[in-house]
């Protein structure tokens, strides 16, 4: 017989005590534990009750062959692109997002396309009924015949469902919703979630079948269930955006087969999810010109590049703290240009609140955004207005000093692609730099000098960034400009 025990388990990160905790030691979550019985199976541990074998002696690895496999298109260009060129046949992804943000109607959207390729691909909901699905298929014109649908929650007659259509695909939506029988713990559990995905990538490694991992999450944004879900799949893909904005971004934040944090931009319409050929013009479509504390910068995400602008706003504080708040930044990031601009510049910020925000609700993380946010900042405090044909990218150290960049070409020729006239850059990359272009390229060494170059008056600038001495010898503080001044 098969003996069982009590455990309790975190139901955010996975972690399992014998006895109830008010909070978690692992994640920190509190009241996240719960009890469930734990059946210990008479297989051997160590083997595990599911797995992948291949049914030989251990061999040299110079003596194997790798074979990724033909990939299947999708047929939908900008989720090919976060997959890495299309479907691996035996792959298993994960794609997760917030409730209504538009997972279900893609995955349908994609099956449809797959399938009227000849491909049998099942969809195998456990949150809605088949008739809940056919309406959505209506909306979406979806009508492949060899698209079969399937509403049940049962893993072992999932199983069967697959065993006997035999399909290229499988969308599972959602694997929180699947439950083994053998198991007492409720859908969604730790060892329901854990043990559900185990079946499934045995599944999809031995017969070769892709399966598609619909996944809810938390408050925070990451996938509900234990972490162990993630490190089991191949790829893992998240929503972002939703929300008042139309447009929807998928970011492969793992991938065993493509690059990671490659990007996919969608706009949500009345009859699904239509890709969007070229996300930077979407995103600098609705700029103004001549307004103070804007700046545009090219980011990569994965190999693409995307030009995004950056908007800060600074006024007087009305608390005895200054705020700042940001939008698709990094918070500290923010607060560390704030102190160099203050330490390097002079700019006195210190009784000013500081707002930045990324227009289009991208998330930004990576060095070369620097110069950009913290002449933004400037520019919104002198409320002066910086060049609109011009791009600005750079990493900023706490010594004021710019630094070199990454990938420089590449977000060269998407800027001039888009018909910028300038770029003010790292001095080191302009000097190592091997692509010709018909922008004006300006180096830059240090944030004082970025000002002056940026704001095309040293007089204005000077006024304002350089310390002002008292009759005395010692600093007085800078004065606020007013609106409109010089």
């Amino acid at each position: 017989m098969a003996k069982s025990k009590t455990i309790f388990a975190c139901q955010q990160c996975g972690h399992q005590s014998p006895k109830w905790l008010g909070r978690c030691p692992d994640c920190g979550g509190w009241n996240t534990l719960s009890e469930e019985i734990q059946e210990r199976s008479p297989i051997n541990e160590f083997t595990g009750a599911w797995g992948i074998s291949e049914g030989v002696s251990p061999r040299p690895l110079v003596e194997l062959q790798g074979e990724e496999g033909e990939r299947h298109a999708t047929g939908i260009g900008e989720l090919d692109r976060i997959l890495g060129g299309g479907l691996v046949p035996g792959s298993l992804i994960l794609i997760g997002g917030d409730p209504g943000i538009g997972k279900s109607t893609l995955l349908l959207q994609a099956m449809d396309r797959i399938a009227a390729q000849g491909v049998p691909v099942l969809y195998v909901t456990g949150e809605e009924s088949s008739r809940q699905v056919k309406l959505r298929a209506d909306r979406l014109d979806v009508s492949s015949p060899h698209l079969f649908i399937v509403s049940e929650t049962a893993l072992d007659r999932v199983l069967e469902a697959i065993r006997k259509i035999q399909p290229k695909v499988v969308v599972v939506d959602s694997v929180q919703t699947l439950f083994v029988p053998d198991l007492s713990s409720a859908p969604g559990s730790v060892s329901q979630v854990r043990e559900s995905a185990g079946r499934l990538m045995a599944l999809a490694k031995t017969e070769g079948t892709t399966i598609f991992l619909v996944g809810h999450v938390t408050k925070d944004g990451s996938i509900a269930g234990p972490r162990v879900l993630e490190h089991m799949v191949d790829t893992v893909l998240y929503f972002e955006g939703g929300g008042g904005h139309a447009y929807r971004i998928i970011r492969a934040v793992k991938n065993r087969f493509g690059s990671s944090n490659e990007i996919g931009v969608f706009e949500m319409r009345d009859r699904g999810l239509v890709e969007v050929a070229n996300p930077s013009e979407l995103f600098l479509a609705e700029r103004s010109s001549g307004v103070s504390g804007s700046t545009v910068v090219a980011t990569l995400e994965g190999t693409r590049p995307l030009l995004v602008e950056i908007q800060a706003l600074v006024g007087t504080t009305v608390f005895g703290t200054p705020r700042r708040t940001t939008l698709g930044v990094d918070h500290n990031k923010v607060s560390l240009l704030v102190a160099v601009l203050e330490k390097r510049a002079g700019l006195q910020l210190m009784g000013h609140d500081v707002f930045v925000n990324v227009v289009g609700g991208v998330e930004l993380n990576e060095p070369a955004i620097d110069l950009a946010i913290t002449l933004a900042v400037a520019s919104s405090f002198l409320d002066r207005p910086i060049d609109s044909n011009t791009i600005i990218l750079g990493e900023v150290g706490l010594g004021g000093e710019v630094r070199a960049i990454q990938q420089i070409s590449i977000r060269l020729k998407e800027a001039e692609r888009l018909g910028f006239k300038r770029c003010l850059l790292p001095e080191s990359n302009r000097k190592k730099l091997d692509v010709s272009t018909s922008m004006t390229l300006e180096g830059i060494s240090s944030v004082d000098q970025a000002l002056r170059l940026a704001l095309e008056t040293k007089k204005a600038v000077g006024r304002n960034t350089s310390k002002v001495v008292s009759e005395k010898g010692l600093p007085s503080p800078i004065p606020s400009p007013q609106r409109g001044e010089g």
